[in-house]
């Protein structure tokens, strides 16, 4: 009885007395008894004293779970274990060893406060084998690395005897090898020098180092791509359907190196036309197993930072042979389409082409035409238009919803520094393009994921989808609580009226101050999308049948859907689901990976273009907030940064949850999410890509009243706790 106590209560501190009574033992020969019983259980190990004359379990008998630490940048951690809802939070002080990623074994020692479960970490399982990126401090006899990663609140100690060539002041990569009980700093052996920090061409590479990312093929890669036979044979083409009489071009960015996709337009009667969607045909060079698809199931994904793309295909392939370049023959992989004016799809073709680009337009030159109907190819051009904008107002007619964010670029000089912040817009004729390739994609997965017999029932494939599931109701409470703080109110519940709410919320929006914070929380409260042989439908979109076939020079997954293609069209059998799940799986991972990269090099970049403006004021509005400080987001460049609370002068700031405002103590100054603010430009680290703002006093919005503050939730707190906490 007493160690049942001991376990259902492990944070409770118990006397004698209380042992005693709740073991039924309250008369002195019961004191006794249990006296003589805790006497033994200390001497087991079992028990221990924790205070005067009261006892507890000892920890090793506490309850016990293993999971995966999450390090914050005091160096407390909290521990992932799954199946359990809440993490276990352990003090930097009961944290032993454990480092950002480690393996763990952690026991629960009590609960704080909000339920939350506390506990120690008693053995390391499996140390996490990343890599850290960080600058090299050379002293007389050692060096330390400072690691970039706020994940690693600790430096790392490097052997200056093993090491004598790293200079202060390099970025380097380095990888923890031990960590002694005692010992302040974790012991790590260099893995790479990427240069002195600050240079451009280093930080990029550290980003990617950071994220386990390559920047360069191996020798063996380059030398398989080379090898590949890249002629055009007239044996090869006769084994295709031809296309080179077909008026086709591509649309692409001005500084675009490759085009893996063309359309094609041809007139086959009264209003009605033949749309061929042409994707280079990626498969008919790399072969399953060989060197490079290997290495380009490894990376996943193309990867793009600011100033430069990471491939996921040696140059052989991604700018030469699987470009589709203008005047050339081509080798393609298409989906050809007969539609009307009133877009009846009278048929469809799957299969291998050849064809010959016309001409090689960018979007500013297609949007050209659009807007003037003068150009070359200009009757092409407006019939594509024309139809893609009606396949677009059927799309979100059907209940698809209209994400429409503006996209962050910078300019940057010859040394890779930004010079100047822009906006990428959306025009017809990016429309023109995204349509297209959506009809292409939908159709390709419905084609293969359902197979109709001569008996007219459909019959399922294996195939790889694009799935994106519905909100959780969790989420969009969150942003129906959030939206009120701009007076707007979402009705819709659950299923295609989320959608179609969604959608007249967005427009309502457009050009008001709010408009990127609502877009931004609107964004979080939908599902992510993924890849998976399991098809759900892609809820964004509004299609049952989604899937990604035309970009096979930069993602893996069309990759395996160009070849689940053939193998259908050849009258395969239905391809090995567990195979490709687990690939499926892996390139989703590869592109969160990529995507946070490429966030990491947006924000680098944003930071060292307030670098040069330090000191400079700037009008921005709140965008989010949190106990020790306010975000602002920039009107002009939707840069953001925080403003620590003990910073603001004039008046002590808190946090108050339940309106979620900031309030000043003496002022009364109330500040919340979307409040326009005057910030003045006071700290940019580069190597934490930190930026920190200086509340402006005569730029703080009016004192408001409590009975003015909307209730709701702010994006910041809406996101999972762990991310809060770094």
């Amino acid at each position: 009885m007493i160690m049942q106590l001991l376990r259902e209560l492990p944070n409770n501190k118990f006397s004698l007395k209380q042992l005693a009574a709740a073991s039924g033992g309250a008369s002195k020969e019961g004191r006794r008894e249990t006296l003589e019983i805790l006497g033994r259980l200390f001497d087991e190990g079992v028990v221990e004293e924790c205070a005067r004359e009261k006892y507890r379990l000892a920890p090793r008998h506490l309850p016990r779970f293993e999971g995966v630490a999450d390090m914050t940048q005091s160096g407390a951690v909290y521990v992932r274990v799954e199946g359990q809802e809440q993490d276990i939070y352990v003090h930097q002080r009961n944290a032993s060893t454990a480092l950002d990623g480690d393996r763990v074994e952690v026991v629960v020692m009590q609960r704080g406060r909000s339920g939350q479960p506390e506990g120690e970490i008693t053995a390391i399982v499996e140390r996490n084998r990343k890599p850290y990126v960080g600058v090299a401090e050379v002293g007389a006899h050692q060096i330390f690395v400072r690691a970039d990663s706020r994940r690693m609140p600790m430096d790392i100690y490097l052997s200056k005897r093993q090491y004598p060539d790293v200079r202060d002041g390099e970025k380097v990569v380095v990888r923890i090898v031990d960590w002694t009980a005692g010992s302040k700093s974790p012991t790590g052996e260099l893995v790479e020098r990427l240069g002195m920090a600050g240079n451009n061409d280093t930080e990029m590479h550290a980003i990617l180092a950071e994220y386990d990312l390559p920047y360069r093929f191996e020798p063996e890669i380059e030398q398989a791509a080379a090898a590949i036979d890249g002629r055009v044979t007239e044996q090869e083409i006769a084994r295709r359907r031809d296309f080179r009489d077909t008026v086709t071009f591509t649309v692409d960015p001005a500084d675009a190196k490759d085009f893996d996709d063309a359309l094609s337009v041809r007139k086959v009667g009264d209003g009605v036309w033949e749309i061929g969607v042409h994707i280079a045909d990626v498969t008919h060079y790399v072969r399953p197993h060989s060197t490079i698809d290997d290495e380009a199931v490894e990376r996943g994904t193309s990867v793009y930072l600011v100033d430069r793309t990471i491939p996921m295909l040696p140059e052989r392939l991604s700018n030469e042979l699987c470009s589709l370049r203008p005047n050339e023959t081509s080798l393609c992989f298409s989906a050809v389409f007969t539609l009307d004016e009133d877009l009846t799809l009278r048929d469809e073709w799957f299969g291998r082409t050849a064809i010959y680009s016309n001409r090689r337009f960018t979007y500013a030159e297609a949007q050209q035409i659009i807007e003037t109907g003068r150009g070359d190819y200009a009757e092409e051009v407006l019939t594509l238009n024309r139809l893609a904008q009606a396949l677009r107002a059927r799309r979100f007619k059907e209940g698809a919803v209209a994400f429409d964010r503006e996209e962050m670029k910078f300019r940057l000089d010859e040394a890779g520094r930004p010079v100047d912040v822009y906006f990428k817009v959306q025009q017809e004729a990016n429309q023109m393009i995204e349509e297209f390739m959506l009809l292409a994609n939908r159709r390709v997965a419905e084609f293969c994921g359902r197979r109709k017999t001569d008996k007219g029932r459909s019959v399922a494939r294996t195939m790889v989808y694009r799935v994106h599931d519905t909100p959780s109701e969790e989420k969009l409470d969150r942003f129906r609580q959030f939206i009120l703080r701009f007076g707007h109110i979402f009705k819709a519940q659950k299923g295609r009226a989320v959608a179609k709410e969604m959608n007249k919320l967005l427009k309502q929006v457009k050009g008001t101050a709010e408009e990127n914070a609502v877009s931004t929380m609107a964004v979080r409260s939908m599902a992510k999308a993924y890849y998976s042989t399991d098809n759900i439908g892609h809820y964004g979109l509004a299609f049952p049948y989604y899937t990604h076939f035309t970009s096979p020079i930069r993602r893996y997954p069309d990759m395996m859907v160009h070849r689940l293609l053939a193998r259908y069209l050849d009258g395969g059998k239905s391809a090995d689901r567990e195979a490709l799940e687990a690939l499926c799986e892996r390139a989703s991972e590869r592109e969160v990976i990529a995507a946070e990269a490429e966030r990491a090099s947006i924000k680098y970049k944003a930071v060292e273009f307030m670098k040069e403006r330090l000191g400079q004021e700037f009008a921005g509005h709140i965008s989010g907030l949190t106990e020790w400080g306010v975000y602002v987001e920039l009107d002009d460049t939707h840069i953001e940064g925080m403003s620590f609370l003990r910073d603001i002068e004039g008046d002590f700031f808190d946090f108050e949850e339940a309106t979620y405002e900031i309030v000043g103590r003496s002022t009364g100054r109330r500040m919340t999410l979307g409040d326009p603010v005057r910030v003045r430009v006071k700290r940019a680290d580069l190597q934490k890509r930190q930026l920190d703002f200086e509340l402006v006093i005569d730029g703080l919005p009016q004192r408001r009243t409590k009975g003015q503050a909307a209730r709701g939730t702010s994006p910041r707190v809406g996101r999972s706790t762990r991310r809060n906490r770094r």
